[in-house]
């Protein structure tokens, strides 16, 4: 399992790098407006995500070991056809309201906007088919596939073909997402075979279910994050936005420890079924992502601002700021994340949705008294106390299911025991 996470978090520093890569060539030669541009178009592909997550998202990490992949198959993408044409008809009908329909979508970025969202969603059909069978190595190579072709065509898009809008990044994002693609359907399609037949009726039952809670629950806690973003574009300028979504972009860029540890213990946990080893996984899994998480935060958070302005240019050099004030919500984020998967692995995503529900009142609240007042800063407090409300309602209910105590989140032997254990298990393995 420790090998899983060190597999899976070398492949998210490899993402880490290549993100730095693109993050340098984006603000040094597209700059700020166009990147915060970019941002906006990658938010509202996050949120048409949402409605193909319903039935064809990370639900079906939990169901890949109970269903038969043909039938997990034509239901998902039946259901990506069915929601794509929906898209198609709804900005069909937005454009018929220019100025709301270009405050949400960027002009003429709409049918990239859904291109990619249909290419992604067949791309994480792949991911999470892979995860629910824990093989996590196949969605390693999957992933540093996307990640690698996606940083090579953004370098050739600026240098070889001169495009500097915000066009550049999302081209290029397309084109990993389909490579990545077409080699997942290489693997897997072999895989197919006659398993006999599953009622699919009961089996979409079953997926809409679970879906709604963990989609639902995805829907408010994309709104948490990125609603300040909708509200920042009515009151800041777009390079005042190409700074907030730069200064978002480095520090949700540790979330990837926590990101990496919750995939292996969703992966985990959605193929056990006992309680109490549920638990102490996710204790465990908890104190270790909260500790890294902090560690990187705290190395970013020293740089001066100096060096900011060094590496992304002049424009972005109030990036600082925004890194010192969402800092501490990203810790409470790489916590949140831990249970958020204990809750999902464990068959209970209503928890999820509740907690997202009580961190949008706080988004809400927050973020229409001090974006006003403080601009970039005020979205970055409010992600702060987004993210704090968040962990304090899904520890209370982690608290009540299973009798774990705030002082249990300290590391403690038994905790290092267990790394050094996993530790040794993977030298030995290699020798």
């Amino acid at each position: 399992m420790f090998k899983k996470i060190l597999g899976t978090g070398a492949a998210k520093a490899v993402n880490v790098l290549t993100q730095l890569a693109t993050l340098i060539m984006g603000t040094r030669f597209l700059g700020a407006a166009e990147w915060g541009k970019a941002f906006i178009a990658q938010t509202d592909i996050t949120f048409l995500l949402i409605g193909i997550e319903l039935i064809a998202g990370s639900g079906l990490v939990y169901f890949t070991p109970r269903k038969k992949l043909a039938t997990l198959m034509k239901i998902s993408y039946g259901w990506i056809v069915i929601v794509m044409l929906a898209y198609l008809l709804l900005f069909s009908i937005l454009h018929l309201f220019p100025g709301f329909y270009h405050t949400i979508v960027p002009e003429g970025y709409a049918w990239l906007v859904l291109l990619m969202t249909f290419i992604y969603s067949l791309h994480e059909f792949n991911l999470n088919h892979y995860l629910g069978k824990e093989k996590v190595a196949t969605y390693n190579w999957l992933f540093l596939i996307q990640i690698l072709t996606q940083v090579s065509m953004m370098a050739v898009l600026i240098f070889g073909l001169n495009i500097r809008t915000a066009k550049a990044l999302l081209y290029s994002q397309l084109s990993g997402y389909s490579l990545a693609t077409l080699v997942g359907w290489v693997l897997l399609f072999p895989t197919l075979r006659k398993e006999g037949k599953e009622p699919l009726k009961s089996s979409f039952k079953e997926l809409f279910h679970y879906g709604a809670f963990m989609q639902l629950s995805t829907l408010v806690s994309t709104l948490n994050k990125r609603l300040s973003l909708y509200l920042l574009k009515t009151n800041c300028s777009e390079q005042q936005i190409g700074v907030y979504a730069l200064g978002t972009q480095v520090t949700e860029g540790v979330n990837i420890i926590g990101q990496s540890i919750g995939l292996v213990e969703f992966s985990a946990l959605s193929n056990t079924e006992q309680k109490q080893r549920a638990s102490v996984l996710t204790m465990r899994f908890m104190k270790l992502s909260v500790l890294l998480t902090f560690t990187a935060l705290l190395i970013i958070c020293l740089l001066p601002t100096a060096f900011y302005e060094w590496l992304f240019s002049g424009e972005f050099a109030g990036i600082r700021t925004v890194i010192l004030l969402m800092s501490p919500g990203i810790v409470f984020f790489s916590a949140h994340t831990v249970l958020f998967n204990y809750f999902s692995g464990t068959g209970k995503p209503k928890y999820n949705l509740y907690a997202s529900l009580i961190g949008l009142s706080v988004t809400l609240i927050s973020a229409f008294v001090m974006i006003p007042w403080l601009g970039i800063r005020g979205a970055a407090i409010t992600t702060t106390l987004t993210y704090f409300a968040l962990f304090v309602y899904q520890w209370i209910v982690f608290h009540k299911q299973t009798g774990s105590k705030l002082n249990q989140l300290i590391p403690n032997q038994e905790d290092w025991n267990w790394v050094k254990a996993e530790w040794n298990r993977i030298v030995k393995k290699q020798i």
